[in-house]
């Protein structure tokens, strides 16, 4: 480590960059207050210890890192004399957390120039008092810029799902109304034809065959193949042609729906075999009230069980009965966000999961991971412009879970790509995106779970890939991003 060196001399403090513009008296105070100090090789200051210090390189070569999970992430490397780091925000005092931001790491033996934090903030304080309230300005208006504008996002991107899950509630909800609606008129038709079964003089046996035949078809309805539409057109030319030949009239009405049930014409042989002309065409009908009821119930079921499973997505993405930092299966948490943005991913947008089966649970903030799935699906959807593939895919390996997302969009500029997290950088027109969204993600990923937030792109093929730790707990996490 660090020796004191000779006395600091005025002149060597001008001969660099920051210092040059200071009087005589300023530079004297300074040299007063600081100290030359050299360091060998190694961590002159790590992030997250009390910054206590101010250090201007004088001599030789340092790189700037900075955590990011288990791994140390180094921002820059330089040897240019005058290079500054450490409590170069002493001046705003206790407003902020007055701990270092970054590591600073001499890899040469080095010489800095070394002012205790409380002389630096006092130092500009007395000599640049409009300039302290200039970056003050700076720094707590950007710093409340971002938080409005960020709940601003957070709103839009709230408005944007809700619509979302209005329009897809809506479809099943409707669905399910018409199909009651449809559901008590077959009922009253079926109640006319048995009455008219009941008045044909059926004998014992054929009623008793005949309601065996209507379970029969209900239970076909249940166990019905999904028929493509030339099979399904086959079938009901099949089934019309059969009612036809056995005097069933304006059997082309009624033919689509013991084709959807899954019946064919061997099977109405066993009705023909059982009840004869003229009572068949009574029987028929009301076996075909009795299909038409059951494909009623079973289109009533699947629509109240989507609009379950989107309630399910919804809870399951708002996280609002649960806690903030829990263990949660990272594939749910995706799914349910795919699930509220289905309206706005569209038909044209094909979507391709690969997900890693042996992935454990991961300890996530959820709820604002969830925000991160949000903004990185939109933007790639966003992206290809409604059209193209969208692939998730997940893996695990050396301590860390990896999440993709890719799109099939004309990809990020490459003068873009060094930027695209910057707070209020946008590549979006005008009044279609604040330019925090990637930034938000960032510092959720990041900040909040040690994570690592990165993108690569070409056209047609753009990744952001997000990497968080197998082992975060609640005590290691960071502050709220």
């Amino acid at each position: 480590m660090n020796a004191p060196l000779n006395r600091c001399n005025p002149d060597e403090l001008r001969s660099l960059f920051l210092f040059e513009a200071l009087n005589p008296d300023q530079l004297k105070w300074l040299c007063e207050r600081g100290r030359i100090e050299s360091y060998e090789p190694g961590y002159v200051l790590r992030e997250g210890e009390p910054a206590e210090d101010f250090f201007v390189l004088i001599d030789g070569e340092v790189a700037i890192s900075r955590k990011v999970g288990d791994d140390e992430v180094e921002i820059s490397r330089t040897a240019q004399r005058g290079v500054y780091a450490g409590a170069f925000s002493a001046y705003l005092g206790e407003r902020v957390p007055q701990t270092y931001n970054n590591s600073l790491r001499a890899y040469q033996p080095s010489t800095f120039f070394v002012l205790d934090a409380d002389d630096f903030g006092t130092f500009m304080h007395e000599n640049f008092p409009m300039a302290v309230h200039l970056l003050e300005g700076v720094f707590f208006g950007q710093r409340n810029t971002q938080q409005t504008v960020g709940q601003r996002e957070r709103l839009l991107a709230l408005g944007s799902l809700s619509a979302g899950l209005t329009h897809e509630l809506n479809n099943p909800a409707g669905a399910a109304v018409r199909a009651t609606s449809s559901l008590r008129q077959r009922i009253a038709g079926m109640r006319q034809k048995l009455g008219l079964i009941a008045d044909g003089n059926y004998e014992p046996g054929e009623l008793r065959v005949l309601m065996r035949l209507q379970s029969d078809a209900v239970d076909k309805v249940a166990k019905a193949k999904q028929l493509s539409a030339i099979e399904t057109a086959d079938r009901e030319d099949e089934i019309t042609d059969w009612f036809e030949l056995h005097d069933v009239g304006r059997g082309w009405e009624i033919a689509p729906t013991f084709a959807q049930a899954g019946v064919d014409v061997s099977w109405l042989d066993q009705v023909a075999d059982t009840v004869r002309a003229p009572r068949l065409e009574p029987a028929v009908r009301w076996l075909n009230y009795s299909l038409e009821t059951e494909l009623l119930m079973t289109e009533i079921e699947d629509a109240t069980n989507r609009i379950s499973q989107l309630v399910g997505a919804a809870r399951q993405y708002s996280q609002l009965d649960r806690a903030p930092f829990q263990t949660v299966d990272v594939h749910e948490l995706i799914d349910s966000t795919l699930v509220m943005l289905s309206a706005k991913i569209g038909t044209g947008v094909s979507v391709v999961k690969d997900y890693d089966p042996a992935m454990p649970p991961l300890h996530v903030y959820a709820a604002e991971l969830n925000q991160v799935w949000t903004n990185l699906i939109d933007n790639a959807v966003q992206a290809m412009d409604g059209a193209g593939t969208l692939t998730i895919s997940t893996s695990h390996g050396d301590g860390w879970a990896t999440v993709e997302i890719a799109d099939t969009g004309p990809g990020i500029a490459p003068e873009n790509v060094s930027r695209i997290f910057e707070p209020f950088f946008t590549t979006k027109a005008v009044g279609q995106g604040t330019g925090l969204g990637l930034d938000i993600s960032w510092r959720i990923v990041v900040n909040r779970h040690r994570g690592d937030l990165t993108v690569t792109s070409e056209p047609g093929n753009t990744v952001f890939r997000v990497r968080l730790p197998l082992d975060l707990t609640v005590e290691t996490a960071d502050a709220p991003a």
